[in-house]
Order: C-alpha cells, then sequence, then structure tokens
C-alpha cells in the first residue's frame, strides 16, 4: 500500500546482520516515509534494546519484532464506530479543506446504508455553498437524505435541525459535514467546539463519534492539524485520505505514538466504496513479505492515478449506481466494511 513498505524492507534485506548502520538506515528509512523524528528515534531504540535483551543474530528477527511492535502499537482498543442504545447516533468530521472531508461524510453515508441503518447527512459547511452542494451530490449518489440552511447560516444551527430531523423520521444516525475550517483561525475553532456543545445539548451526551478527516500525502503536517483539532474538541479517530496516490502512510505511527488517536478508516479511490476499516495487523503485514527463508522481502508499491475531488454535476440515482454486492463480493480485500463497522457505545 505504501512505497516506503519497500525502504524500510530493503534496509533489513541488504544488511542481514544487525549493526550500527542498520539502526541508522532504519531510523533513516521511517523519517522518509513520514514518521516523525522523535517517534522514529524512539521505536528503532525501543527494538534495539529488546534485540540485545533477546540475544536476536540476524534482520529476520528485527523484521519480525517491528511489524509486531507496529501491529501493536496501531491496534484500536475500541474499534469500529460507536453505536448507543438511544438514537440517532451523531458523528461529526471534522478537518481542514481539501482533505476529502465532504466525499468521506458520504462514502461513510454509504457504507452505514449498506448495514440497513438509516443515515441523514447535514450540511454543516455552511461558510461555502459549493461544499453544501457538493455533499447534495454524494448524498443522492450514496442514496441518504440531507438537511441543509442556506449558505453562512449558523452551522450548529444545521446539526440541531438534522438530529431533530433524524429523531421524527426514525433515522439512525446523523452524520455531520462540518465547515473546512483553517487550523490556524482560533474564530472556527471556537466554532467547531460549539458544534460539540450543541449536539450534547441535543442528545444529553457528546457527539458519538467525532473524526478528523486528514490527507495522507500531507505527511507531519497532518500531525499538526491533528494537534490543532484535538485542542479544540474530543477526537475519537482519524479518517485518512487519498491512500492511493503518493502517500507514504509513515504518519499514522506518530499518530498513534504522540497523540493516542487511532486511525478508524481510509480512503483508497474515488468511488463511493472507496473508504475502508483500518486494519492494523494488515497495515503491519504490509511492512513486510517474508520468504522462504524468513528475511524480507521488499513489498511491490501499488501504483494508482492521484485522486482528485469530483466535480460537482447531475449524477445517476443511487440505485443504478455500479457498486459490489454484498451476496456476491468474494475479494476478501474487498470484503465491505459494514460487517464489522459498529460496537456499542
Amino acid at each position: 500500500m505504501f512505497r516506503w513498505f519497500n525502504q524500510v524492507a530493503q534496509v533489513l534485506r541488504l544488511r542481514p546482520r544487525i549493526d550500527e548502520e542498520l539502526w541508522e538506515e532504519l531510523e533513516e528509512a521511517l523519517i522518509a516515509g513520514d514518521v516523525s523524528a522523535s517517534v522514529a528515534f524512539q521505536m528503532v531504540s525501543d527494538l534495539r534494546d529488546k534485540a540485545r535483551a533477546e540475544a536476536w543474530t540476524d534482520a529476520s528477527q528485527v523484521s519480525t519484532g517491528f511489524r509486531d511492535e507496529v501491529a501493536r502499537l496501531l491496534k484500536d482498543d475500541d474499534p469500529g464506530l460507536s453505536l448507543p442504545d438511544t438514537l440517532p447516533a451523531v458523528y461529526l468530521l471534522v478537518g481542514v479543506n481539501g482533505t476529502g472531508k465532504t466525499t468521506s461524510a458520504a462514502k461513510l453515508a454509504w457504507d452505514i446504508r449498506q448495514s440497513g441503518k438509516t443515515v441523514l447527512l447535514a450540511a454543516a459547511d455552511t461558510f461555502r455553498a459549493a461544499a453544501i452542494d457538493q455533499l447534495e451530490v454524494w448524498a443522492e449518489r450514496a442514496g441518504v437524505e440531507m438537511v441543509r440552511h442556506q449558505p453562512n447560516s449558523d452551522p450548529s444551527a444545521v446539526v440541531f435541525d438534522a438530529i431533530e430531523a433524524a429523531r421524527a423520521r426514525g433515522v439512525d444516525i446523523v452524520i455531520a459535514d462540518t465547515a473546512g475550517r483553517l487550523h490556524t483561525r482560533a474564530n472556527l475553532m471556537q466554532e467547531l467546539a460549539k458544534l460539540g456543545r450543541v449536539t450534547e445539548k441535543c442528545l444529553g451526551r457528546p457527539p458519538d463519534e467525532t473524526l478528523l478527516v486528514l490527507d495522507a500525502t500531507t505527511g507531519q503536517n497532518a500531525v499538526n492539524q491533528a494537534r490543532q483539532f484535538g485542542a479544540a474538541t474530543p477526537l475519537t479517530g482519524v479518517i485518512l485520505t487519498k491512500m492511493d496516490g503518493t502517500a507514504r502512510g509513515g504518519v499514522v505511527l506518530t499518530l498513534a505514538r504522540e497523540m493516542g488517536i487511532p486511525v478508524k478508516f481510509i480512503g483508497i479511490g474515488e468511488k463511493i466504496s472507496d473508504l475502508r476499516l483500518f486494519d492494523a495487523a494488515e497495515y503491519a503485514d504490509g511492512l513486510f513479505r517474508l520468504d522462504g527463508d524468513g528475511d524480507a522481502a521488499p513489498v511491490e508499491a501499488v501504483t494508482l492515478e492521484p485522486v482528485s475531488e469530483p466535480v460537482v454535476e447531475p449524477i445517476q440515482p443511487a440505485e443504478t449506481v455500479d457498486e459490489p454486492s454484498v451476496e456476491t463480493s468474494t475479494d476478501e480485500e474487498a470484503k465491505p466494511l459494514w460487517k464489522r463497522l459498529f460496537r456499542r457505545g
């Protein structure tokens, strides 16, 4: 999935013996893959200590140890989405412009709809008229309804009306697409905090999920965004988009180690079905493919066309969209995520 896997695997393959140069090159490969310098240093330091304590003798043991550490670090103790006993559940999607937040809201709605749950989208990005129109297009594609107000109206009022509409219509889940706010503007962060307060007033509890949408191609800037948004509102997880392009992917390790924020979903393409649950074990296994002798062999990179935001234009009704069938899909990688989408919260 990520090109930097090749770099990490090659370090361990080309240096079968454990020496200081191996540790230095491993650290450099991690940093080149968008892992922060501090996290790369600490991971390699921990791995070096374990190698000494267990008397490792060759790089295949480092490969296995590193893979296990990545899986442990990224394991989500609360996988899936919180589904409370008292509905509707409310999920807020937050993030800066250009991360794919609006399309991720609709993709998540489509996946939830396949689980048999009903969904209502809330167009709470009222500062940009195009965002409302874009969400409407994607809501039609996902086959779900949407609550919208006029441009420049109060985003909190949109979320409030969406929750009330969900109650009146017996809808299970509200997904709010919030403004693509710049994380350096304090007034917009205050607006985000207000959305949380209004939601809590309506529900008697905080939003069931507040998911930060990050562009995986932005590297360490994504971590800076996570810090800023996390200071404004409690984050329950991350949606990492554009993973099918030039993303190096190491940012997930920094998010987990420095901030303790789990990656919940990854976006792998433009289709309505191209949002997948993040699997820590699968991610760790993707770091290396071991050959018959136990040596680390490089993982071939998957090269796809870069993702671009869809143009707002008329589309076919949702029932005619060509998407995979639940009953006929046999590809394990394309297994629909709704089978393990929710947890009781």
